[in-house]
């Protein structure tokens, strides 16, 4: 995933880092992944501006909760012809995307 989309993501209101999401760091003295978890508080003092790894199911799954919280519980996620969508029930939200990563932070910047 690109780190523009991760940018995206962190600078939305809904945002925050959940335990089992994968960040990476590509500036800095630190560089490489490191796996946010409860036991240790390290990684928000040491990688605060990290970008989330949406190729990492953890995180993907992180996002869904953190756009179902923002949004709605019902949020979901359908896929056509290689393109992204979520979706309120019946109801589309946002528009179609490359990827379900992007239709989810699509949703979570639209979040009220």
């Amino acid at each position: 995933m690109s780190r523009e989309l991760g940018r995206r993501a962190v600078a939305c209101k809904g945002w925050r880092w959940l335990p089992g999401m994968l960040a990476e760091r590509w500036t800095g003295p630190c560089h490489g992944t490191y796996r946010y978890s409860d036991h240790d508080v390290r990684a928000y003092r040491w990688w605060p501006n990290g970008l989330p790894v949406f190729d990492d199911p953890a995180t993907l799954g992180c996002l869904l909760a953190l756009v179902r919280e923002a949004y709605d519980a019902r949020l979901h996620v359908r896929a056509r012809a290689n393109k992204w969508r979520c979706y309120s029930g019946v109801t589309p939200v946002g528009e179609w995307s490359d990827s379900e990563a992007e239709a989810l932070v699509a949703a979570l910047e639209a979040a009220p």
